[in-house]
């Protein structure tokens, strides 16, 4: 972390502070307009999000481009592929029913707690909980997986 410029996590706190202040703005940090959402009631979040893949879009195509490297990092710019696997339907299923049932996805709950919904602090502390559940069962798992001779961390059961 020594070698990111001294601006890096100045400008990482505006970023979030505009990320919260555009969710607090287009109401979509109350859960109750999310879960209008969720329900066909009110499709404004399909704009919100369209607003943002467009301008993240637009930022990942001309970045490598006029840059070469990240500014502040000197990192090359470059896609993280992730494998599609059960860990990532797992995950997206019960990330989407929490959201569903809070009506609320992480970067918004802090939105909504800084305009004075203290209510959502329930919402967050099961993020947080499921989060270290979650990581506490993978490390266990892994922990399991290398004390076996014959298991092999990289593929799946039943995907030969």
């Amino acid at each position: 972390m020594s070698d990111r410029h001294p601006a890096f996590m100045p400008l990482i706190l505006l970023g979030g502070l505009v990320f919260g202040f555009g969710l607090a703005y287009s109401q979509m940090a109350r859960p109750e307009v999310v879960l209008s959402f969720l329900q066909f009631e009110d499709l404004g979040l399909l704009f919100v999000m369209f607003g943002g893949a467009t301008v993240t879009g637009v930022a990942f195509f001309l970045a490598p481009r006029l840059l070469g490297g990240a500014p502040l990092t000197g990192d090359s710019f470059e896609r993280r592929l992730k494998s599609f696997d059960r860990n990532v339907v797992i995950g997206g299923s019960l990330f989407g029913v929490g959201w569903g049932l809070s009506g609320i996805c992480p970067g918004a709950a802090y939105a909504s707690l800084g305009i004075g919904n203290v209510t959502i602090l329930w919402a967050l502390a099961g993020m947080f909980i499921g989060a270290y559940l979650q990581g506490y069962w993978r490390s266990r798992a892994g922990d399991a997986d290398r004390s076996s001779p014959a298991a092999d961390a990289d593929v799946a059961p039943g995907s030969d």
